[in-house]
């Protein structure tokens, strides 16, 4: 597996700050979205900053509303393949997205919009060579935040991917969801690596899981989530990808980026090991 980097909270850093202090910081990927670099560097200019820093790009967030109405989908889905032709040009073959929890429309409708939505997505992104990954979102609040139920389970997950019917849809998987959701290292351990297409990884207060907050994320190995055991299911699996940090918290960091990324450092220095 490959240490990772978001900029999720860092602090204010750029793409290019970020790829040179993930290298600095014994990182080999980051997150970070292709398209902009390109355009910014040129496609070699890009792959070069990538390369001098021995960095590669883990995936991309997903442009596209998929959400929303049908005029919001059609406009995202206008720039896909320039975000897909520009994570290609650099290597990535991953883009992700999110499953939240509720919706305001009716749950069975939203349900088929969003296979339908999905597989489009899925289509155009295979036409690039990556893999599409979705990610179940856990905490409780967010259930109810919308007038109905959706999905938040892995098993609801792997549901709609079957329903997609894609190869290229898998897994993304968060261990910040994975402990709202009371999916363990030995459920984990049921997958098969083919699933995981990306990870999150993060860490939790110590708090009743209803109480947890999405925005309320703690750095890797400062919390009570069992990382090493997350980390030990993902490789007994086989899987091999990145696992990147993301840590979404209420309100900016205080710190700089350097004592930012010290924290994450001891934090995957300790359970990764």
């Amino acid at each position: 597996m490959i240490r990772g980097l978001s900029k999720s909270g860092l602090g204010s850093i750029t793409d290019e700050q970020l790829i040179a202090k993930a290298a600095e910081y014994g990182f080999g990927v980051v997150d970070i979205d292709a398209k902009a670099l390109v355009e910014k560097h040129g496609e070699q200019g890009a792959a070069k900053l990538l390369s001098d820093h021995h960095v590669t790009l883990g995936s991309i967030g997903l442009n596209v509303e998929w959400r929303g109405t049908d005029e919001q989908f059609r406009e995202g889905l206008k720039q896909l393949p320039l975000h897909a032709a520009a994570a290609a040009q650099l290597g990535c073959t991953a883009c992700c997205t999110y499953i939240l929890p509720s919706t305001d429309y009716k749950s069975a409708l939203f349900t088929a919009l969003a296979v339908a939505r999905l597989r489009l997505i899925a289509d155009i992104l295979d036409a690039y060579g990556i893999r599409f990954a979705l990610e179940f979102v856990g905490p409780h609040h967010l259930r109810t935040a919308w007038a109905n139920p959706f999905i938040w389970t892995v098993e609801e997950t792997l549901a709609l991917i079957s329903a997609i019917n894609r190869p290229n849809v898998g897994l993304l998987v968060d261990a910040y969801h994975c402990h709202t959701t009371g999916f363990t290292p030995e459920h984990l351990r049921g997958l098969r690596p083919e699933q995981v297409v990306h990870v999150h990884i993060n860490d939790a207060r110590d708090l009743p899981v209803a109480e947890l907050l999405d925005n309320d994320r703690l750095y890797p190995g400062e919390g009570i989530i069992d990382l090493k055991g997350f980390l030990a299911a993902l490789a007994d699996i086989g899987y091999k990808g990145p696992v990147v940090q993301e840590i979404l918290t209420r309100t900016a960091p205080e710190e700089t980026p350097d004592e930012l990324l010290s924290r994450s450092k001891a934090g995957f220095d300790k359970v990764f090991a």
